[in-house]
């Protein structure tokens, strides 16, 4: 197994592992987000990672630029998304080295922080904890707060506080947070409370 930086000739087998991690139309609608995203990364503005078993490309994370509106002024910030592995691949590592490598190559940059919507009791174990216990704001009312998370890194500042604003792209695929059918498969409403 390897991990490497997303090549050009690695676009349809990242399509279709992200297409198969998410599955279904939800699996095409993050796809579409991740090759519109990819335009975005540039040296220092992004990674887009793939994890390879022999020869095939089995998992991939992208790490993104997108803002925080902080007090003093807009600090670039990273967000986490995607991270999807085949579903055959799941529950070997892949993503936890995915993230980890993320994160070590982003520590090394000037980038202070890294955010995310996620599971609490899958991302903890990367350093990732509730963005609102450090005076961040989530961009939207529809992530659950224990969802959205952050880790800071070296270049992070205590006056950086303040609201993520996510690129334009995640709201033109509609990838933030929970729409109503989406939360109510996460935690369905308590019987005779409608």
């Amino acid at each position: 197994m390897s991990l490497r930086h997303e090549s050009a000739h690695d676009r349809e087998s990242v399509r279709g592992v992200v297409t198969r991690a998410f599955g279904g139309e939800h699996g095409e609608v993050v796809a579409d987000l991740v090759d519109d995203l990819r335009a975005t990364i540039s040296p220092g503005t992004g990674l887009s990672l793939v994890a390879e078993d022999d020869g095939e490309i089995v998992g991939h994370a992208m790490f993104t630029r997108s803002l925080l509106d902080a007090p003093r002024r807009l600090v670039e910030v990273q967000v986490l998304s995607p991270l999807a592995v085949l579903p055959e691949y799941q529950k070997r590592g892949l993503g936890s080295a995915l993230v980890r490598h993320g994160l070590e190559i982003l520590a090394e940059s000037s980038s202070p922080l890294v955010f995310l919507e996620g599971d609490p009791s899958y991302y903890h174990r990367f350093g990732f904890v509730p963005g609102g216990g450090l005076n961040f704001r989530k961009p939207s009312l529809r992530i659950p707060d224990a969802g959205f998370q952050v880790v800071t890194l070296p270049a992070y500042q205590p006056w950086m506080t303040g609201t993520l604003v996510y690129s334009e792209l995640f709201w033109r695929h509609d990838a933030v947070g929970l729409r109503q059918n989406e939360a109510e498969k996460v935690a369905p409403p308590v019987p005779g409370s409608a």
